[in-house]
C-alpha cells in the first residue's frame, strides 16, 4: 500500500511598519493635541497600523476600552497594546503585543532536519529609488537611508530609518528615523512639503517658513527640536 507523503506545513512571518502612539495624562490633553495634529493632515492614520504604548498613563480596563474607541472615532484603528496590565486586558480590547517582530524573509516551517530553512538574504543598507514617487505611492525602507532621483508627489510618503535624500520636488511627506534614530536628516531640492518628521518629531506645512518653500533644504533634530534651513 502507497504511504501518502506528508505535506510540509509552513508559518510565514511578515512584520509591518506600525506607527506607535504613546499617551500621556490628561488624556483629554492629550486627544486635543491630536485632533489639532489630525486637522492639519486629516486621514493621515486612515488605514495605517497602530500600535498604543500605555507606559506613561495608569490606565484600568474601562479607560483603555474608552481610549482605543475614541480613536477609532478618529479613524485610527489601534492593532495591539504596549505596556499595559495583562489582567486588564480581554477579548474587547487589542492583544498585548510581545516578543521580536519577525522579519519578512525569515520562516518558521515544520519540516524535516535534512530540510533546513535557507538563511535570509541581507538586507541593504540604503535604498535608491531611480525614478520619481507618484502621488499615493508610499516607500518604506527601515533599515538605512533612501535617496530618490526625482521628485516625490503630493500624498506620496518616504518612510526611512535613516536619513532621506530627494533629488527632487518634494511635495509629499518624509519621515526619517522612524526606528529611532534622533540623528538622521532630510535633504531635498525643493522643499513644498506636507510634512516632514525624524524620530517621530514633525512639522506640517503650515509650520514649515514659507520662506523656504522652493528652495533646496535640510531638516534636522536639535534637542527634540525639528530645525530647518535652506541650503544655499
Amino acid at each position: 500500500m502507497p504511504i501518502a507523503s506528508q505535506r510540509t506545513m509552513r508559518f510565514l512571518g511578515r512584520s509591518y511598519m506600525a506607527f506607535v502612539f504613546t499617551p500621556e495624562e490628561p488624556i483629554i490633553d492629550w486627544l486635543a493635541q491630536l485632533d489639532s495634529w489630525l486637522a492639519r493632515s486629516p486621514g493621515f492614520f486612515g488605514g495605517r497600523p497602530v500600535v498604543l504604548d500605555l507606559v506613561n498613563v495608569k490606565l484600568h480596563k474601562p479607560g483603555m476600552v474608552h481610549l482605543v474607541a475614541c480613536l477609532l472615532e478618529r479613524g485610527i484603528r489601534v492593532i495591539g497594546l504596549e505596556g499595559a496590565d495583562p489582567a486588564q486586558l480581554g477579548p474587547d480590547l487589542p492583544p498585548l503585543l510581545s516578543g521580536r517582530a519577525v522579519n519578512s524573509n525569515e520562516l518558521i516551517a515544520l519540516a524535516r532536519p535534512e530540510q533546513p530553512a535557507a538563511a535570509p538574504p541581507k538586507q541593504p543598507a540604503s535604498l535608491l529609488i531611480d525614478r520619481p514617487v507618484r502621488s499615493g505611492q508610499s516607500i518604506i525602507h527601515p533599515e538605512g537611508d533612501v535617496s530618490v532621483l526625482g521628485s516625490v508627489g503630493s500624498g506620496a510618503e518616504i518612510v526611512a530609518g535613516g536619513s532621506i535624500h530627494i533629488y527632487g520636488t518634494l511635495r509629499g511627506r518624509a519621515m526619517a528615523g522612524h526606528m529611532g534614530n534622533s540623528r538622521a536628516r532630510i535633504f531635498c531640492q525643493k522643499i513644498e512639503a506636507e510634512l516632514l518628521a525624524i524620530n517621530g518629531y514633525y512639522r506640517t506645512a503650515e509650520e514649515i517658513d514659507a520662506s523656504y518653500r522652493g528652495r533646496p533644504m535640510q531638516a534636522w533634530l536639535n534637542d527634540n527640536v525639528m530645525m530647518i534651513t535652506a541650503l544655499n
